[in-house]
């Protein structure tokens, strides 16, 4: 009998996407900004009321893109945990900006913001949240702290499409609204994708016509191809940002099952939560802690483990059964490349997650028994120890 293997991740098909990718190259235009990209453009502005959205070659490109926008120099100090992925800090450094890593909370990997404030100085340009399992960030916060000092909010969105934020006047509010600028990741690993691809959302109007200009190597394509200029000019700075309709094709399929999409991923989320309860309840792991200003979108499950050794055991453990299960960042502060530059404050808590924190499979098609087959080892692994 054949052995299965559960995978960390498998991309999910609607079963739609070879038939618009056909569409797109029967239409003749497939290079950026055709049909199937207006039709996501306008998908995100109507469902979550994004001012102005332009998808993107990755998110990282978004992030860079929003780094050029607000306009960072040589010498900017740019805030942000710690605990993310290097796309989020190479955005500001390839700008020359000094990167400020702040801590995790203690109940999640997301930003501290209690000891926020103390990391402004007058060379603050922009703080970065980081949306941590599609899990909000005390934006309140983070958006009074940039309104009292006049700094720049950019949302790293990467993990929290349709997810949402109540704020304090318990209005809720999708995730990548609220910043000034937001990006988005639709890498093979997140909810909805399209292999690589991101997306950039302008929530400031003061953003939008440059922000066309960059994504169009600086010039006024756009602006042209709307019949607003006579001819197009390189006018700015900026690089080819824009993703093929290809991709925006694929994108769409996924973006009309957005729903069905998320209905699975958090069944399989609640799964995980409700079969591993048991088990934390004994103090073996902790569970996904979301705020209860924060919405839950599936992207991930974790658990955290209580120290180095646990986890890798229990990595171990469920290779034995052929699952794969795979830890997340390394604090960018203790990074080869920014260790020598970080002002030598400890981050204990992004060290603990990055020690900790394992991510568990998820993925549309897990059925029941591999769901069962994962949380029972997990418990045999600690019912053990």
């Amino acid at each position: 009998m054949e052995v299965k293997n559960i995978p960390f991740n498998k991309p999910f098909l609607t079963g739609k996407e070879n038939q618009y990718i056909f569409q797109a190259v029967a239409s003749g235009k497939i290079s950026g900004d055709g049909i199937f990209t207006k039709q996501c453009h306008e998908f995100f502005e109507k469902k979550y009321g994004f001012k102005k959205c332009l998808l993107t070659t990755s998110c990282t490109d978004a992030l860079e893109m929003a780094a050029i926008l607000i306009n960072i120099q040589p010498g900017d100090e740019v805030i942000m945990p710690s605990y993310t992925f290097v796309s989020t800090a190479n955005a500001f450094v390839l700008r020359g900006a000094k990167i400020v890593f702040a801590d995790c909370n203690l109940q999640n990997p997301n930003l501290n913001t209690v000891d926020l404030e103390a990391l402004i100085t007058p060379k603050t340009k922009a703080i970065v949240p980081v949306h941590y399992a599609g899990i909000a960030c005390n934006m309140d916060v983070i958006m009074d702290l940039a309104n009292k000092y006049n700094l720049f909010v950019v949302e790293d969105a990467a993990q929290a499409i349709d997810s949402f934020y109540t704020n304090i006047n318990n209005e809720s509010k999708p995730l990548g609204s609220i910043g000034h600028l937001a990006a988005f990741s639709f890498h093979e690993t997140k909810n909805i994708m399209s292999g690589e691809g991101g997306m950039l959302v302008i929530n400031d109007e003061n953003f939008i016509q440059r922000a066309e200009i960059i994504r169009e190597k600086g010039t006024n394509r756009s602006a042209f191809f709307r019949g607003e200029v006579a001819k197009y000019n390189w006018v700015d700075m900026g690089s080819s940002f824009l993703p093929s309709d290809i991709i925006a094709a694929f994108l769409f399929a996924q973006l009309e099952n957005l729903d069905d999409i998320q209905k699975r991923r958090k069944e399989i989320w609640n799964f995980y939560n409700h079969a591993l309860k048991n088990i934390a309840e004994m103090g073996h792991l902790q569970l996904p802690n979301i705020p209860n200003y924060a919405s839950n979108n599936a992207h991930m499950y974790y658990v955290v483990c209580k120290n180095l050794a646990e986890r890798q055991g229990l990595i171990d453990a469920l290779k034995k059964n052929n699952i794969l299960s795979v830890f997340h960042y390394l604090s960018l502060h203790q990074s080869p490349f920014y260790i020598d530059k970080h002002d030598g404050r400890n981050l204990p808590n992004s060290d603990f997650y990055s020690d900790c924190l394992l991510r568990l499979p998820m993925f549309y098609e897990l059925t029941e028994s591999d769901l069962i087959l994962i949380t029972n080892t997990i418990s045999e692994y600690f019912n053990n120890q």
